[in-house]
C-alpha cells in the first residue's frame, strides 16, 4: 500500500498535532455507522497502537491503518488538503474515498 501526503495536507497535520507524541493511523472508522461496509475514513492522533494496526511508510514517516479494514482502502492513495472545504481529503486514481475527512485527536480518549 502506498500512501503520500501533499504538501498543504502535511502542513496541517504538522499544525493540528503541534508536537504532540502519538501514532498517525487512517482509520476505517464504522461507529455509528450501522453495518461495517458503512464507515468513514478519518486520521486519528492516537496514544498506543493496536496489534491489528499495520504501518504504512508514507512521504511524511510511518501512517498505521488496521491490517482487518485495508480491504476498504485502495492500494494507492493520496491525502490532500482543501482549503475551500476546510478539510482533509482522502483520494486515489479512480475515485474520492473521503473528500471531506477530518483529524481527530484521540490521545486523551
Amino acid at each position: 500500500m502506498e500512501i503520500i501526503v501533499t504538501e498543504e495536507a502535511e502542513k496541517k497535520i504538522k499544525a493540528k498535532i503541534d508536537g504532540q507524541n502519538g501514532y498517525l493511523k487512517l482509520k476505517y472508522d464504522t461507529e455509528g455507522c450501522g453495518c461495517v461496509v458503512s464507515g468513514v475514513s478519518a486520521l486519528w492522533l492516537v496514544n498506543e497502537l493496536d496489534d491489528d494496526d499495520h504501518k504504512v511508510h508514507t512521504n511524511i514517516g510511518s501512517i498505521y491503518i488496521e491490517k482487518s479494514k485495508e480491504v476498504f482502502f485502495e492500494e494507492t492513495m493520496t491525502i490532500a488538503f482543501s482549503e475551500k472545504a476546510n478539510c482533509f481529503q482522502l483520494k486515489s486514481p479512480n475515485q474520492y474515498l473521503n473528500p471531506r475527512m477530518s483529524l481527530y485527536d484521540r490521545t486523551d480518549s
